[in-house]
């Protein structure tokens, strides 16, 4: 099987404070985007590699790859409205029927192992998909109605990024109409009846939201 990767970089800069969106902020130096990409390239999974970026910041995006000297082979695509229209149109340049695995990642989760990257790959591979997500390590509260309810922790999940699968599955769910309820690329799988398969993440493995983001994720690197 063909393995592909759909780099879904569509975030700004709202909740960073800054003017950059936040998968062109440094990282020791490096623009977020570039340790994710590389994550990918130099795992064993060695998948084709598709950029799906905002049209408006494809020559910013361009501009950065030639300061930074970066010359990684990969597919650059024009985003959606959405995470989902933009996943789709990621999806739009692989070929209908080939047999391949595809994950779908975001493109702020720059400290994903490539050790994740390929049990990912593997899993989806044998089992038709694999979401990596790691257990809560806090207790958990459901507010409904003004009224909060304990929920259990040891059943509570945070789902991370990549999330992988078998071509077939991914292409299908994605001809359904968007729903403000797909959160993520699970969610619109397992609305075809699809189970859901978890794989074990890591607590490193975090998505750049915040400002202080940026420091915790260089401290990790250092680690």
């Amino acid at each position: 099987m063909k393995n592909y990767a759909i780099i879904v970089a569509g975030g700004s800069g709202s909740r960073m404070l800054s003017a950059v969106p936040k998968q062109f902020m440094p990282l020791k130096g490096v623009p977020v985007l570039m340790h994710t990409m590389l994550a990918f390239y130099n795992s064993n999974a060695k998948p084709a590699i598709i950029v799906v970026l905002p049209a408006a910041y494809h020559n910013h995006w361009t501009k950065l790859c030639e300061m930074h000297d970066f010359t990684i082979p990969y597919q650059l695509v024009a985003g959606g409205d959405t995470r989902f229209h933009s996943v789709k149109k990621g999806l739009d340049w692989i070929p209908d029927g080939e047999d391949a695995i595809i994950a779908v990642q975001d493109a702020v989760r720059p400290l994903t192992s490539p050790q994740i990257i390929d049990e990912s790959y593997q899993h989806a591979a044998t089992n038709g998909n694999a979401v990596v997500a790691v257990k809560s390590r806090d207790s958990i509260r459901q507010l409904k109605n003004d009224v909060s309810v304990a929920l259990t922790r040891d059943e509570i999940y945070l789902v991370q990024t990549p999330q992988t699968f078998q071509s077939a599955q991914l292409k299908k769910a994605y001809q359904q109409p968007f729903d403000p309820k797909f959160t993520d690329d699970a969610s619109v799988v397992e609305e075809t009846g699809i189970k859901i398969h978890l794989i074990t993440g890591s607590y490193q493995n975090i998505k750049i939201t915040f400002p202080e983001d940026i420091a915790i994720a260089e401290l990790l690197m250092k680690g």
